[in-house]
């Protein structure tokens, strides 16, 4: 099982990575999937968000098997699933953003669980 998670966790950081590079080089493609506002504000906010995105999927893709990482990539992911969630809930994404906070949550709890696993 162990190894299962840790293939998923490898391809859930692989992706994080990649569409956080994408968010950070063009933000309003983002913003105009999430059907959210575009602006100069919210394209630096999602920018400097897709950056942290691919720094956590990188560390992660680096260091699958560090306990510390596999925390703070699960902390990064449940984070983000409330923060969506809440976007959501007061009107500043659409309801469509609500499966990127599910993926979130989802790639959290997968986290949390491996790294229970972990010696």
């Amino acid at each position: 099982m162990r190894g299962i998670e840790r293939r998923l966790l490898r391809g859930i950081a692989a992706t994080t990575a990649a569409t956080g590079a994408l968010q950070a080089a063009a933000p309003g493609v983002t913003l105009g999937v999430l059907r959210s506002e575009d602006s100069p504000a919210a394209r630096h906010f999602f920018a400097t968000v897709g950056m942290f995105m691919a720094c956590t999927g990188g560390v992660l893709l680096a260091r699958p098997d560090d306990r510390a990482v596999v925390a703070m990539t699960a902390a990064q992911k449940l984070g983000a699933a409330a923060a969506v969630g809440i976007g959501v809930r007061r009107g500043v994404f659409s309801p469509l953003a609500l499966g990127v906070a599910g993926f979130d949550a989802l790639s959290g709890v997968l986290a949390l669980d491996y790294r229970r696993r972990l010696p």
